[in-house]
């Protein structure tokens, strides 16, 4: 049986203790059947809409690709695929007619 990894600090030695789950390494317990609002990942685009999975969202200015000479145009859009917790590049997207890259929230509004 596999058990997730731990929210807090992304440990794999997790082990249960009845219906709790605990992590060794920062002492983390938490019952996996429940959903804390603190553990959701709130990512919140230009305007100040919350994005999650699955959003179609709009470039609102151009954007240089790094490590290329291509630009992302304002008003390209994109399909979130995942939102992630990291502090830059939270969006792991599709982008219209580049292919599948992260992008800042900040730089993208819902559309």
């Amino acid at each position: 049986m596999s058990l997730p990894p731990c929210p807090k600090c992304n440990s794999e030695y997790v082990y249960q203790d009845q219906s709790n789950l605990v992590c060794p390494e920062c002492a983390y317990e938490w019952n996996p059947n429940e959903v804390n609002e603190d553990d959701l990942i709130q990512v919140k685009d230009a305007n100040g809409a919350l994005l999650a999975d699955g959003d179609k969202v709009t470039v609102i200015k151009d954007l240089k690709i790094k490590g290329s000479s291509q630009v992302i145009k304002i008003g390209t859009k994109a399909l979130v695929r995942r939102v992630l917790d990291k502090k830059d590049h939270e969006l792991d997207c599709k982008v219209d007619g580049v292919g599948e890259m992260m992008v800042t929230a900040k730089f993208v509004k819902k559309a």
